[in-house]
């Protein structure tokens, strides 16, 4: 039989991970929202993404989160007109990231809240440890 709380501190545990590198990625893709290429007309940082995966976690008896993997954005760059940038074409223009901060700010948001949750489940889980610890004290 397996203990319910310790399951649902175990898979917790993995959502808390998840949450982790989620907020990694989008805090890496808000550093380099200006990051340009080397040179003229060279690419500059491309979004990452990262996709998680439902997996079968037989030690806990449920479904865990796992990273499926860490991809890169296919939009399109932005194009800026700022002749003056060492990665300016012959025509001033500079390839931009194709990161939105404000998306990738929303995305920390939610990954942060999604991490506190996770936090909360491992806290009651443990409080009721405790409380049947207690009770058979008694």
């Amino acid at each position: 039989m397996i203990d319910p709380l310790a399951a649902s501190t175990r898979l917790a545990s993995a959502g808390m991970e998840a949450q982790s590198l989620r907020l990694r990625i989008a805090a890496e893709n808000v550093a380099n929202a200006q990051s340009v290429g080397d040179g003229p007309g060279a690419d500059p940082y491309a979004r990452k993404t990262v996709t998680f995966r439902a997996a079968l976690d037989r030690a806990a008896g449920g479904t865990s989160v796992r990273l499926q993997k860490i991809g890169t954005d296919e939009a399109p760059f932005r194009i800026e007109r700022d002749p003056g940038n060492p990665a300016a074409d012959a025509d001033g223009n500079v390839k931009m990231p194709n990161v939105n901060v404000l998306l990738e700010m929303a995305d920390i948001r939610e990954a942060n809240r999604s991490f506190e949750a996770n936090v909360q489940v491992i806290k009651q889980a443990r409080a009721m440890v405790a409380s049947v610890i207690d009770l058979l004290r008694t």
